[in-house]
C-alpha cells in the first residue's frame, strides 16, 4: 500500500505541475497580457506603450521563466517602475509593510498565491474565503443527493422490470438530462418569483405571508444560511447528480440480485429483507461509491452555474468574475485549486474502492 500510495503521489505531482502549466501558458497569451495591460493602465495606449507596460511588470519575460517564478523554484523578478523606483513580485507584496523581510522566493510553494487585480487583494484570501462558502454549499448537496440517490437505486434494484422500478428509472433519466441553468430557472419562477409560479399562488390563497416561497437569491447565505436562502441552489445541483447515482446504483442492485449467492440465499429460506441488507446490499455500493466520490469534482463545474445564477459568491462565482475580467492570478489559484480537487479525490476513491471490494488487490 504504501509502495502504491507514492507512486500515486509521484503521479499526481507530475500530473499538477502539466496541467498548472497548460493553464499558466493559455492565460499567459499575448492577447490576454495586452487585454491585462489595458485594464490595469488605460485602455488608450498604444502598443508601445503596452509592451513597455509589460516589461515593467514582469511579463515580458520567457514563459518557463514566469511559470517557475510563480511555482517558486525561480527567485521572483526585479525591476523598477515608471518612476524609477524598484519593483517585483516578491517586494510589491511587501511594499509599504514596516520591517517586512523580502523573500527572494514567492511563488505557489511558498504559499504566495499572487495579488488579485479585480478584487485587490491577496489571491490565497480570496480562495479561502471563496472555497469556506462553496463548501457549505457542496456539504449540504452531499447530504441531500446520497442518501437521495442511493434509496432510489436500491429500490429500483430490487425488484427489476416493477412499476417502481420503471417510475424511478423514468425520474431518474429526467434529471439527468436537466441540467442546472434549466433547473435552477423552473424552480426560481415555481418557488422564488413573486409574480409567476407557486408563490403568486399560494399569496393568493393566503397561505405565506411574505411575497416568495422561498428566496431566489442566495447572496444573504454568504452570511447566514437558511432554508429559504439556500434550498434553491442545493436543490438545483442535487437534482442534476441524483438521477446519474441512483441510474449507476440500480445498475449495479440488479446485477447484484441475479447473482448466485443471493439465489442461494434464498433457497436456504432467508427472507428478501435481510438478503437485501445482509447480502447484497454492500456489493452493489461498491460501483456507486467510485461514482460518488468522482461526483465532487463535478461539483465544482455545477457550483459555476448555480453560484452564478443565485447570485452566491463562492468558488464558481470568483472563477466567473476571474475569466470574464482576464484576472491571471486568480485564475491560476482556482485552477490550482480544482486540480488538487479532482487528483485527492481519484486517490480517495481508488483507496475506497480496495476495502469496499476484497478481490481486488494492489500489486
Amino acid at each position: 500500500m504504501l509502495k502504491f500510495l507514492a507512486r500515486r503521489l509521484v503521479t499526481m505531482l507530475l500530473t499538477a505541475l502539466c496541467l498548472t502549466f497548460i493553464v499558466f501558458a493559455l492565460t499567459n497569451l499575448q492577447p490576454n497580457l495586452e487585454k491585462l495591460a489595458k485594464q490595469q493602465a488605460s485602455v488608450r495606449m498604444s502598443d508601445a506603450q503596452v509592451t513597455s507596460w509589460l516589461a515593467r511588470h514582469g511579463y515580458a519575460r520567457p514563459l518557463l521563466q514566469r511559470y517557475g517564478e510563480w511555482l517558486g523554484v525561480l527567485p521572483g523578478w526585479t525591476g523598477k517602475n515608471a518612476d524609477g523606483k524598484p519593483t517585483g513580485r516578491c517586494l510589491s507584496h511587501y511594499e509599504g509593510v514596516k520591517g517586512a523581510k523580502i523573500p527572494t522566493y514567492c511563488g505557489i510553494l511558498q504559499g504566495d498565491w499572487g495579488y488579485s487585480t479585480v478584487f485587490r487583494e491577496g489571491v490565497g484570501g480570496i480562495l479561502a474565503t471563496r472555497l469556506t462558502a462553496t463548501g457549505w454549499l457542496m456539504l449540504w448537496v452531499l447530504i441531500v443527493m446520497i442518501p437521495t440517490s442511493l434509496i432510489m437505486g436500491v429500490l429500483a434494484g430490487m425488484r427489476e422490470g416493477s412499476r417502481l422500478d420503471r417510475s424511478l428509472s423514468v425520474a431518474s433519466i429526467a434529471s439527468t438530462s436537466t441540467p442546472e441553468y434549466v433547473s435552477g430557472v423552473v424552480l426560481i419562477v415555481l418557488f422564488g418569483s413573486s409574480f409567476t409560479g407557486l408563490s403568486l399562488l399560494f399569496k393568493q390563497w393566503g397561505l405565506i405571508s411574505g411575497g416568495v416561497i422561498l428566496k431566489g437569491n442566495a447572496t444573504s447565505a454568504m452570511s447566514h444560511i437558511t432554508f429559504d436562502n439556500f434550498a434553491l441552489p442545493v436543490l438545483t445541483i442535487s437534482i442534476y447528480g441524483v438521477g446519474y447515482i441512483a441510474r449507476m446504483t440500480r445498475a449495479s442492485m440488479t446485477e447484484v440480485m441475479t447473482a448466485q449467492y443471493i439465489r442461494t440465499a434464498r433457497l436456504k429460506g432467508v427472507s428478501f429483507r435481510n438478503v437485501v441488507l445482509r447480502h447484497a446490499l454492500r456489493n452493489a455500493l461498491i460501483a456507486p461509491f467510485t461514482v460518488i466520490m468522482l461526483q465532487i469534482p463535478w461539483l465544482l463545474n455545477g457550483v459555476v452555474v448555480t453560484e452564478t445564477l443565485f447570485s452566491y459568491k463562492g468558488f464558481g462565482w470568483t472563477l466567473v468574475q476571474a475569466a470574464s475580467n482576464n484576472d491571471i492570478e486568480l485564475l491560476m489559484g482556482c485552477s490550482v485549486v480544482a486540480v488538487i480537487v479532482v487528483l485527492l479525490t481519484q486517490l480517495i476513491s481508488d483507496i475506497g474502492y480496495v476495502y469496499l471490494n476484497p478481490r481486488i488487490r494492489i500489486s
